[in-house]
This record gives structure tokens, sequence and C-alpha cells, in this order.
């Protein structure tokens, strides 16, 4: 537990005291954000705001997870570094697209191609490790099931529609968080509340953990690794806070597609880890309706040749052209953010519960 907290606690320092030096550095070398023309007027002043502020947060989680082990003298596990990777790829697959809108001066970066074969190999690569390699008891860090609170017997996927399955899910949640983060500290602190509950839920994991033999009971759960995993996931959420505090309105910096793209991944890979891919939908909510809306304004649009059913996706855009401020919009989509991970967390608790 020292461990887990550790972590937290030093990711948020590490993000505390390196946002501002990296605000500097950007600062001077004016490598700043471009403002979509057709977006809210209002955005237009954010125009030359520092952007990949990604790096840092996936610098203090990588830093505080090793540090905490080191600290405590404790050896790190396939499944922690094995998310820490997933994180990393993707962070660097969102810097070069965040360097390539720098560099060519326009808002678009990487081709929505280069972006998908990008995500599909990090992807692929996830999920075919996370599929093999089984511990002493040969468990895997991922598994070959569909789960919602644990694995789904009866859901039972082919090795290959397993990796398709996952590959799915890391595309998915990395372009959710990517669509999600068009306000000053949306992202981020609707980030920080579904990886602080990931936290509880690997925390819960451990405690009634079937590795435990001494403790296990007929309720307990067959993951890999939770107490590390536990680490990965409070060292997101410490790094997440910790940007927050830079990133909120009026932001001095943005985390770009190299934070977040990184922490959709991240999401991903920890519903896979913890065997709740079905369960990050009702946690992560705010993130699904934010995608949704994008693919329904898409649909819609192309159904009837020009009609659209908001006036801009994703969602958060419309609410600002109705007239509601950015922070009022935030604040609201923070408030939906944390129902969705109160209500998860209490399905989760309750099938446990139940289950006794």
């Amino acid at each position: 537990m020292i461990t887990i907290v550790l972590a937290g606690g030093l990711s948020l320092i590490f993000t505390l005291i390196g946002t501002p030096r990296l605000i500097k550095f950007l600062t001077a070398r004016q490598y700043g954000q471009f403002i979509r023309e057709d977006g809210p007027k209002e955005h237009l002043v954010k125009r030359g705001t520092p952007t990949m502020g990604g790096i840092v947060i996936v610098a203090a989680t990588v830093l505080a997870y090793f540090v905490a082990h080191l600290v405590r003298w404790t050896e790190p596990t396939l499944s922690g570094v094995l998310l820490l990777a997933l994180t990393a790829s993707l962070g660097f697959l969102g810097f070069l697209d965040d360097w390539a809108k720098i560099s060519q001066e326009r808002s678009l970066g990487l081709t929505a191609r280069g972006k998908l074969i990008g995500q599909f190999s990090i992807g692929a690569v996830f999920a075919v490790i996370a599929l093999n390699f089984p511990d002493e008891r040969g468990l895997r860090p991922a598994s070959q099931f569909v789960s919602f609170l644990r694995d789904v017997p009866w859901l039972y996927l082919p090795f290959i529609v397993a990796v398709l399955w996952i590959l799915f899910l890391v595309m998915a949640w990395s372009n959710a968080v990517n669509l999600t983060d068009g306000l000053d500290g949306l992202a981020a602190g609707s980030a920080t509340l579904v990886f602080a509950a990931f936290a509880i839920v690997n925390i819960w994991q451990f405690n009634q953990w079937c590795a435990r033999t001494s403790t296990a009971g007929p309720r307990c759960y067959e993951v890999r690794d939770p107490h590390d995993v536990a680490v990965v996931a409070l060292a997101l959420a410490g790094a997440c806070f910790g940007f927050l505090w830079w990133n909120a309105k009026p932001a001095k910096i943005f985390m770009g597609d190299t934070g977040s793209m990184a922490l959709g991944g991240a999401l991903a890979g920890l519903s896979v880890l913890t065997r709740t891919e079905l369960l990050l939908v009702i946690m992560g909510f705010l993130f699904v309706m934010e995608a949704g809306s994008v693919t329904l304004q898409v649909a819609y649009f192309k159904a009837t040749r020009g009609k659209r059913i908001f006036k801009m996706s994703p969602i958060h855009h419309h609410f600002e052209l109705l007239g509601w401020q950015e922070v009022t919009v935030t604040i609201r989509f923070w408030i939906i953010g944390g129902i969705c991970v109160a209500l998860g967390l209490g399905i989760f608790y309750a099938e446990w519960v139940v289950g006794q």
C-alpha cells in the first residue's frame, strides 16, 4: 500500500514542479498550439499556448513508478511495465502528431492513416504480449475472455479475436480521450477521476486476490499483479492532478495529443489488466459521450447530406455554442464524470457483496 501511495504522491510532485519548467522551455521556442478556425471564437485567444504537456504527465508517471519501487526495494512486474510501455508508446505517437502541427503551423498533425497505423501497431504489440507470458500459476496479464466486473465465462475469444478485441479497446479509448481534450482542464480532470477509481479497483482486487491463498475467498479475483497495476493507476492519477494545476482555465499549457493519446491508452490497458473492460464504459462514460457525439454527427451529416444534430462536435463545443461558459461546461462535465465513476465503483463493489 505504501508503494501505491508513494507513486501517486511522487507523480503529483513531479508534475507540479516539472510542468512550469516545460512551459518555460516550450514558450522560449514558440512551440504553441494552433486553433481550429471553425471552432468557438473564444478559443482563438488560446493560439500560441504551449502544447505537448503530456510529456511531463508520461515522464512523471514512469519516474514515480520506478522511484517508488526503488525506495521500497520491490521489483516491477510484467503487468506494470507493460502498462507503462503502452502509455509511453502512445504518448510518443501523440508527440509526433503534436510536432507535426507545430512544424507545419496548422491545427492538423499526422494524417488519419498515419495515426491509425501507429495505434494499430502499438495496440497489437501490447495485446500479443499481454496474452502471453504466464506466471507460475499460469495466469497471463490479459485473458481471452470479454470482461465486465471480472471475466465472463461464456465470452471466450480465440487468440486472434482476443488480440483484435484488445486492439479495438486501445484505439477506441485513445481516440475518445483525444476528442475530449478540447477545453481547459476537461480531459485532465476527468482522467484523474477514472485513474483514481482504477487504483481503488486494483487495491480491492489485491485484497481479495486468489493468489493470496491464506485469505482468498470464494469470490476472489483471478488477475495478474493487481498491486503493481494499482501503483501505475495512482501514479497516473497523481500526474494528471498535478498537471491540472497548470492546465485549469486559463490553461498555461495543453497536454496535446502527447497526453490525451497516452491517457486513453492507459485507460484501455487498465481495463484489460483488471478484467473490467465493459465496466470502463460506465466509469469512463464521459469519454464515450464525447466520442459518440462525433460519430453521431458524422453519420447524421452524411445520411442527411449536410444536416447536423449538434451545433458542433465533440459535444462540449455544442454547449459552448449554446452560450455556456467554457468553465461551466468543464465543471458540469466533471460532475457527470464523477457520477459515472461513483456508479461504476458501486456496481463493482455490489457484485462482490451480492456474491458472498
